[in-house]
């Protein structure tokens, strides 16, 4: 019987995880989550992680598996997804993968190049000097010591910028050179599912979303993770602006803008992913018949 990975991709607040769940109920099968903070069992309200209702309505994996304090990286992802499509592939011939953490998703579908080890002492020093220095130091440095990667990285990712440099120092070479391009071959076939909508639209979710976060409790959330602010697991939007907020930086109301227009700058990254991969089916997210085209196309 052949296998398929079903992938359920698009930006924040499109409505991937009902889609998921409802594809997930038709086949018959289970989800493994391509999110690479809902993960964690203390991030809950600010990355909109499925409640209580939908996680018993189709199994999830990936969900709440990890303490904030554990570090994973897509090449974990990588290993974790493939067991847990192995799990499902027991009993099943289909799993749903969904999520919009584009690297995540691309290691499960294509693998990642092997990449030399990096040094403890130079990670712990970057990631000091980056929580007292920030963002703009973190791009400064990195556009001087791999102006290759600056080039053509992902500037305004502090994950993305701090892997760079710490390869660098480790390695004394950029992260670029190890890029290969080649697919590692899956045993499972791979379907790809995009869900978009117009910006406009998107942009007014993502508004409402960080509203409705707020109303059940995020600030919290984040004034319990606060002794906790300098792992790089939270040193993501939601987190960050609220972390300013409790230290003065910023009134509420401003901290709450800032993640409202961060929030639509990652979408807009994220869609800028996923529309280079030419294996992606786009579809209106808002579409009534959504659900029925889908299925038309699978079979």
């Amino acid at each position: 019987m052949v296998k398929t990975a079903y992938i359920i991709a698009g930006p924040t607040a499109v409505g991937k995880t009902a889609v998921a769940i409802a594809l997930a109920k038709q086949l018959g099968t289970s989800i493994v989550s391509a999110d690479s903070r809902q993960c964690y069992r203390e991030m809950t309200i600010g990355t909109a992680k499925p409640d209580a209702e939908e996680l018993a309505a189709v199994k999830h994996y990936f969900i709440d598996a990890f303490s904030v304090t554990n570090s994973l990286d897509a090449a974990d992802y990588e290993t974790l997804a493939l067991g847990y499509l192995e799990e499902i592939f027991i009993t099943n011939n289909t799993a749903v993968v969904c999520g919009g953490t584009g690297l995540y998703i691309k290691a499960l579908c294509e693998g990642l190049d092997e990449m030399p080890p990096v040094q403890d002492e130079i990670v712990q020093e970057v990631n000091e000097q980056y929580e007292t220095r920030g963002l703009q130091w973190l791009q400064h440095t990195v556009q001087e010591e791999d102006p290759d990667f600056y080039k053509e990285g992902e500037v305004k990712n502090p994950a993305r910028l701090l892997r760079a440099l710490i390869f660098k120092r480790s390695t004394g070479e950029s992260i670029i050179n190890y890029r290969t391009g080649e697919k590692k071959q899956r045993d499972f076939n791979i379907i790809k599912i995009g869900l978009e909508l117009p910006r406009e639209v998107l942009y007014e979710r993502i508004n409402q979303r960080v509203d409705k976060m707020m109303a059940v409790g995020l600030l919290d959330e984040v004034r319990n993770l606060y002794p906790l602010r300098h792992l790089k697991n939270l040193q993501t939007v939601g987190y960050n602006e609220l972390f300013d907020h409790i230290e003065g930086l910023y009134t509420l109301e401003e901290a709450v803008e800032k993640i409202k227009q961060n929030t639509r700058h990652y979408a807009k990254r994220q869609m800028t992913w996923f529309k280079k991969d030419k294996e992606i089916n786009w579809y209106n997210a808002d579409d009534t018949m959504l659900m029925d085209k889908i299925t038309a196309n699978l079979r």
